[in-house]
């Protein structure tokens, strides 16, 4: 397993595989309401990249699992009662992380999101925060298990889910 950050060449693979996982959560007890290129969309995963943003996870030749980590934030994040005072430059924030299927249940994500912790902290960050849907029920049992703190729940606007309730995390570094 190889936890690296994406170039541009592999821009194709990261689409088949946010594309894979959509297909193969639709059945799944929770579904994260994302849909093909609407969310997370080409050009939110191709910026990403070529920010060096974007984290994914190798196995066998195969992205097993991706997230993006940087400072863009809803506006509701300005409002929360965080712990630690960090501004935007100062917080990274998690989003789409996810595991391939077939890859779930072996602890993948918990080793990405301490990728995510390890990296913060070298580039000398103060904490981490992201949202999660308020029904996300293994979301909230991963981040909590990882030492993420539940700072309260908001409502935000994204284009896949409308003004929904999410819950916002942190984990100070």
């Amino acid at each position: 397993m190889i936890i690296k950050t994406a170039g541009l060449s592999d821009f194709d693979s990261v689409i088949a595989f946010y594309h894979d996982l959509i297909d193969s959560m639709q059945d799944a007890e929770y579904r994260p309401k994302w849909e093909k290129d609407v969310y997370p969309s080409r050009q939110f995963i191709y910026d990403s990249i070529a920010r060096n943003e974007l984290i994914a996870t190798v196995m066998d030749g195969e992205i097993a699992g991706a997230m993006v980590v940087n400072h863009d934030c809803a506006e509701a994040y300005d409002k929360a009662a965080w712990k630690t005072d960090a501004n935007r430059d100062q917080a990274a924030v998690i989003h789409i992380l996810a595991v391939a299927a077939r890859h779930q249940g072996r602890g993948l994500a918990k080793k990405m999101v301490a990728y995510a912790v390890d990296d913060s902290r070298k580039k000398g960050m103060k904490a981490i925060r992201l949202d999660v849907l308020a029904q996300n029920k293994p979301a909230h049992h991963l981040y909590i298990s990882a030492g993420f703190a539940y700072i309260g729940t908001v409502q935000i606007f994204y284009e896949d889910t409308g003004l929904t309730d999410f819950m916002l995390y942190e984990f100070v570094l």
